[in-house]
């Protein structure tokens, strides 16, 4: 015929047949069969003993490909490769009726005689003579040609997923792995016509594709060797057999078509397709060359479609696209090159098992870890009464109560030398040895990975044998934590990868629960405009490409914690509000869900307050920790000294004696006309009286404003004493029976003493002690204290 591939990829495969109008060939070649006519009475050229043509089989073999058909079966048989000699091709056409069994016989057994090979195309023609595949009017048998590879575990694939064949027939070639050549059919319940034939044809090609078969039999007129008949090939003389039949096995052609769409590629095919034209295309040819279902052009849809699939696979697995550009050009080719284009669903279907199948043979992502699967990207959304509905089980804390939720970013930050590290190691091996700590609670031993760029690897290994903890947690955390040495790298898109494959390296059979990266800054990638972390789309890009992206290719419920600096602010502002001292730019406090900040709230202390933030759970108050006999133990909340009372008492006492210090200035120095705002006093007294620095003074300032010992005067009640309109958030500062001296002046009536004018100076607000916020006084004669613990 005349349009058969013209260099199939295996050289032991079959030639197309051809028919008398075939330009390259001399006509007298060709010769019309008689079964009653007698071929050739010599001996046989070959005297190999062997297998005979069955003519049982032969029938079995009608009656699967031709039993429901009408027309003419295409016949031909010539002289299989290495045996030596040569000899004519014979064309025949056979009635498909109840002779055509007998008919094929005879004619099987002549051929054998000469040494010959019999073929049919699987499908009848109208008239003697044709032979192409536009000639085909009906074929009732989708099959498979397996002529490589492991032939067992592609049979075993095909039945998994499209059930038992009507027939498998061994062809009589072997593998070069020594498995028999085969032949799969699946019979349908009737025989395919018109546009049907062109499904039948794709169904034979998609299958081809997807568990290495021979790709010529998406064509039509593919001919194939007739069970039953005899192989010759380099001297072997073997029968074509049948192995399996079950011929009342049939399928329906559009279910047999969901089936074949719905089957997965076998694991031992290539990702690469295989087409079969010695002119194929480059990719760049292809992503543009549309290509029509029934094999019409010179390669299937599934053909095109997975090597186009497999081009944005490997542009996203390379880094050189992001996972929604490779999903846009998969949608362009299918929607621009495929006629009739595949479902979406189809589409992202294959997408993914090509995607798991690449991953599987390459490794992880080279360049980014963002390249999931290519496919749409869908969002959630649910309604009131869905979410008022859903009463499934929470999902269980990494780290209870809420300090650290599956998926979720958790921030701890502190000063340098505050302690942080040492908190943290700690914290981290009890967390791997399933052993609460500081009241946070694991459900199990986790599998943490600790990611440092601080500590070289044997003062490391130094700082963990000098922390003190109890035998039995390090003996049940020798295997969950892992720790790195101090890294010289970037969490960029080189760094990500090595890190992924460190951890899985460290964790084969499972993720980690936890992945720790200490700290930020030494490890902090801004992204391509190269901003650093004081830079807020800088910080949202290192969070989002590189720590979420790490995170979701590890395992998207892995929990986070990253570990900062802070930034040198006042005692006041860090009780303020201890979160703003993050370093860095504010858009790391919105994007966590859990913050931790470490502080010394008093530099001549040992103890340290530890600041908790939750985004997915209630508030928790402070803690107050402290290292007793090397290991760290949390002080009672109620402020009852457990260690160190007698340092305590001696802060405790000095502490107060600042506080009368303060309230005397004030006093005396209202009496000399001068009264001051919360910032102006800090300044003037700074290092007097032995007060300390400014941080100092506005601290005891604030408690003694807590506790009612210093009011304001602000607003109307500044104004009527002739002081100065202020812009202090306060106002000015005023203590009890406090007098202000004016610049009118007073004669003393006995002595004749000048003396300046004094006024009594009442509060007119106050700060609340359980807001902070600033209220007016209700009665500016009654001067309230409230009991307020020192902080």
């Amino acid at each position: 015929m005349t349009d058969e591939p013209t260099e199939p990829s295996d050289p032991d495969q079959e030639p197309a047949m051809r028919d008398d109008t075939t330009p390259d060939e001399p006509k007298e070649n060709i010769v019309h069969f008689n079964p009653w006519r007698d071929f050739n009475d010599a001996a046989p050229q070959i005297d190999v003993f062997g297998d005979e043509p069955d003519p049982a089989q032969i029938a079995q073999f009608m009656q699967v490909v031709f039993g429901y058909c009408d027309g003419l079966v295409p016949v031909r048989s010539f002289i299989d490769k290495g045996q030596g000699i040569d000899g004519r091709p014979h064309n025949i056409w056979l009635e498909a009726d109840q002779a055509a069994p007998e008919k094929m016989a005879t004619f099987a057994a002549w051929a054998s005689r000469e040494g010959a090979a019999v073929y049919v195309i699987p499908g009848t023609v109208a008239a003697p003579g044709q032979a192409k595949a536009t000639d085909i009017l009906q074929m009732q048998t989708v099959v498979v040609d397996l002529d490589t590879g492991d032939i067992a575990a592609k049979r075993a694939h095909l039945e998994r997923h499209l059930g038992a064949a009507s027939m498998v027939v061994e062809s009589g070639g072997v593998t070069s792995e020594g498995q028999r050549k085969c032949h799969v059919w699946w019979a349908l319940t009737e025989p395919a016509e018109g546009d049907d034939i062109a499904r039948v044809c794709r169904l034979r090609g998609d299958i081809a594709a997807k568990v290495g078969g021979d790709m010529h039999f998406r064509s039509a007129h593919q001919p194939i060797r007739v069970a039953g008949s005899v192989y010759y090939k380099n001297n072997l003389k073997t029968q074509v057999r049948i192995v399996e039949l079950n011929a009342d096995r049939e399928r329906d052609l559009a279910e047999f078509i969901e089936a074949v769409t719905d089957m997965p590629p076998a694991p031992v095919v290539s990702l690469q397709p295989a087409f079969t034209h010695p002119d194929k295309p480059a990719m760049d040819e292809v992503l543009v060359t549309p290509v029509r279902e029934g094999a019409q052009d010179d390669w299937s849809r599934f053909e095109g479609a997975s090597a186009a699939i497999g081009h944005f696979i490997r542009m996203v697995h390379e880094g050189r696209m992001t996972k929604d550009e490779g999903w846009i050009g998969i949608c362009g080719y299918n929607a621009a090159m495929l006629r009739p284009q595949w479902p979406v669903e189809r589409l992202k279907r294959e997408s993914e098992r090509l995607w798991e199948r690449h991953v599987e043979k390459y490794g992880p992502p080279l360049i980014r870890l963002d390249s999931g699967a290519p496919g749409p990207v869908e969002m959630p959304a649910f309604t009131l009464g869905a979410l008022l509905d859903d009463q499934s089980p929470m999902p269980e804390d990494i780290i209870a109560p809420r300090v650290l939720t599956p998926g979720g970013l958790l921030v701890l930050g502190g000063a340098p030398k505050v302690g942080k590290s040492d908190l943290l190691i700690s914290w981290l091996v009890h967390m791997a040895a399933g052993v609460p700590f500081l009241g946070f609670t694991p459900p199990r031993p986790l599998r943490i990975f600790y990611l440092q760029a601080e500590i070289q690897y044997h003062y490391l290994r130094e700082r963990l044998k000098q922390i003190a903890l109890p035998p039995d947690v390090l003996a049940a955390a020798r295997d969950t934590f892992v720790a790195t040495p101090k890294l010289k790298m970037l969490l960029d898109n080189e760094g990500s990868v090595r890190v992924a494959r460190a951890i899985r390296t460290a964790f084969p059979d499972a993720p980690p629960d936890i992945l720790c990266v200490d700290p930020i800054r030494n490890l902090f990638d801004g992204g391509p405009d190269g901003g650093g972390e004081n830079d807020n789309t800088a910080m949202m890009f290192f969070l989002k490409e590189r720590v979420e992206v790490l995170r979701d290719h590890i395992d998207p419920d892995c929990g986070v914690i990253l570990i900062h600096h802070t930034k040198k602010l006042s005692k006041h502002q860090v009780k303020e509000d201890p979160f703003l001292a993050l370093s860095g730019a504010s858009a790391l406090r919105g994007f966590y869900t859990s913050g931790l900040i470490l502080h010394r709230p008093d530099e001549d202390a040992s103890e340290r307050k530890l600041e908790i933030e939750l985004r997915n759970g209630p508030a928790l108050s402070p803690k107050v920790i402290d290292k007793v006999g090397g290991q760290w133990v949390e002080i009672n909340p109620m402020n009852e000294r457990l260690v160190r009372q007698d340092v305590g008492a001696k802060h405790d006492a000095e502490r107060d004696r600042k506080g009368e210090v303060i309230c005397g200035l004030l006093y005396e120095e209202a009496l000399q006309g001068r009264m001051y705002t919360m910032t102006h006093f800090a300044e003037t007294f700074e290092n007097t009286g032995g007060l300390g620095g400014q941080s100092i003074i506005r601290e005891r300032l604030n408690v003694l404003t807590t506790k009612g010992y210093v009011k304001f005067v602000r607003g109307a009640a500044a104004t009527a004493l002739d002081l100065a309109t202020e812009r202090s958030k306060y106002g000015y500062l005023c203590v009890e029976t406090m007098r202000l001296a004016t610049n009118r002046e007073r004669v003393e009536p006995d002595t004749g003493e000048v003396t300046p004018e004094l006024i009594d100076v009442l509060p007119s607000h106050y700060k609340c002690p359980q807001t902070g916020a600033v209220l007016p006084v209700e009665n500016p004669s009654v001067w309230v204290y409230r009991e307020v613990d020192d902080a």
